[in-house]
């Protein structure tokens, strides 16, 4: 085919010239078949009526009505009715020929081969028109909203794209669109919000969507409300309480029934709800800053309260070396502090007696249930005085020098023929073995780093005279001390 404006040679199927430029055909002629088709019958109705009109014409002498006779006295009868018929046969061939070519021009494929001509010469507004009118008449036909999505958007008409797309999701029409097409059209206008930072947007987008593919496809932007890991209602234990969101970001919460905001204390770990009642409220943004609805729901937790330790000791002055025996609670550990702080689980747990400690120390002991309740706290104050006895220090001395003359160190420092670091040691607490008082002193190694490892060895020095000693069992569990 060739541009009627400059003769060049193109493609049939081109509707602007790719050398000029100019369009081809604004209202598109007909096919070459169809034009063909209609030329031809045009022709020949033409030819029909010339040929009626000299027959017509030959007959005018004879009466109306009178056939014609030849040189043989043969009758030749009138051609008009036949040439009538030829005409209406014709005339209607072309009718046909024109509605052929008016539904081919109306096809989708047509208008959008023309728009795509459009398009890549820039008129994106009749590349437009081209698919409207398209649309209309193909509503089924979701590549027409895509291309028009694309064109709007390359024009930077982000909210004609979305209006086009968002009647691929509509759901009052959706279902005439595949699947595919309804997860496209989703994640082009999710792309859109987002290249416009219109989280809220597509948080707006995603809740009102009810396709759980679409929305876990897009997750990530939604601000979904806490789920809680426990129903609301009474319970008779200790809830471990659990928050979690839909994806990435933070959960801010209250547990006394005040509405939570973002200077609320964020969720970290699980909530521990013990004897009483919590009114846990919460809400979760994301990365993007989107927040969720509240959610609150209400615990009643009835618990039976554990009795608090019994301590065989009072508190008082203590002269001689004594244990400190807790009586054990059934159903109950038992945990102590010596510095002053509250016990909980995370204290020294208590095991069996507990050598009194020089001078004046306060004992905190508390009973803790396999739900996790605490007791009350029982509290005491020991004063350990022992009158007569050799300094702590001098005990540590006395040990050390016995360890060396023993050849179990090779001089005070703590080198030892048997490892290449060092053996310290220090003082523990006072121990009663047999019917006499002893310090308890604990062996410690550093291999040359500073960190000290305590040894399984445990060493007595008698708190009046200083003999040293090794600490021992007996056949029946009983302390003993072995002499060094």
């Amino acid at each position: 085919m060739k541009c009627p404006h400059c003769g060049h040679e193109m493609p049939d199927d081109y509707l602007i010239c790719d050398k000029c430029g100019e369009e081809i055909q604004i209202v598109p002629d007909f096919e070459p078949e169809i034009e063909n088709s209609i030329t031809e019958t045009l022709s020949t109705l033409v030819s029909l009526q010339e040929e009626a009109d000299d027959v017509e014409t030959a007959g005018a002498g004879d009466f109306d009505g009178a056939d014609e006779t030849d040189d043989a006295g043969v009758i030749k009868r009138s051609r008009k009715p036949q040439v009538i018929l030829a005409l209406v046969i014709l005339l209607l061939a072309a009718v046909i020929s024109y509605a052929l070519y008016a539904y081919h021009i109306h096809t989708v494929d047509y208008q959008i081969n023309k728009a795509a001509a459009y398009a890549e010469k820039g008129d994106y507004n009749e590349a437009i028109a081209c698919l409207e009118m398209a649309y209309a008449d193909y509503p089924e036909e979701a590549r027409l909203l895509f291309m028009e999505a694309d064109y709007y958007y390359l024009q930077q008409m982000d909210n004609y794209a979305l209006s086009a797309l968002m009647k691929i999701i509509d759901t009052d029409t959706a279902p005439i669109y595949a699947e595919e097409d309804v997860e496209e059209a989703y994640g082009k206008i999710v792309t859109i919000y987002a290249n416009q930072k219109e989280y809220g947007m597509i948080n707006e987008l995603l809740r009102a969507c009810d396709n759980e593919r679409i929305v876990s496809m897009f997750q990530s932007y939604l601000a979904m409300e806490p789920e809680f890991s426990y129903v609301e209602g009474s319970y008779a234990e200790v809830i471990p309480l659990k928050l979690s969101s839909n994806t990435a970001g933070t959960i801010y919460y209250t547990m006394d029934g005040m509405k939570p905001d973002k200077n609320s204390p964020i969720y970290t770990s699980p909530l521990f709800l013990e004897t009483g009642e919590y009114t846990v409220s919460a809400f979760f943004v994301n990365d993007y800053g989107i927040e969720s609805d509240i959610v609150t729901k209400t615990y009643v937790i009835n618990l039976a309260v554990p009795n608090a330790p019994k301590v065989e000791l009072y508190s008082g002055e203590y002269t001689g070396a004594t244990m400190i025996a807790v009586e054990p609670a059934e159903g109950c550990k038992t945990f102590y502090t010596t510095d002053e702080s509250e016990p909980t689980a995370d204290s020294v747990p208590y095991t069996g007696p507990i050598p009194m400690p020089l001078g004046k120390t306060l004992f905190k002991f508390v009973n803790i249930s396999s739900e996790g309740i605490a007791s009350e706290v029982t509290t005491r104050t020991f004063t350990l005085r022992l009158r007569g006895a050799i300094p702590t220090e001098t005990a540590v001395t006395n040990l050390v020098n016995r360890l060396v003359a023993t050849g179990y160190l090779d001089d005070a420092t703590g080198k030892n023929p048997r490892q290449s670091g060092v053996l310290s040691y220090q003082f523990s607490s006072v121990l009663r073995v047999g019917e006499e008082d002893y310090y308890t002193i604990n062996e410690y190694y550093d291999d040359g780093t500073g960190i000290l490892s305590r040894t399984d060895k445990v060493f007595l020095v008698q708190i009046y005279d200083g003999t040293a000693a090794q600490l021992g069992y007996d056949e029946n569990g009983a302390f003993m001390a072995n002499l060094l």
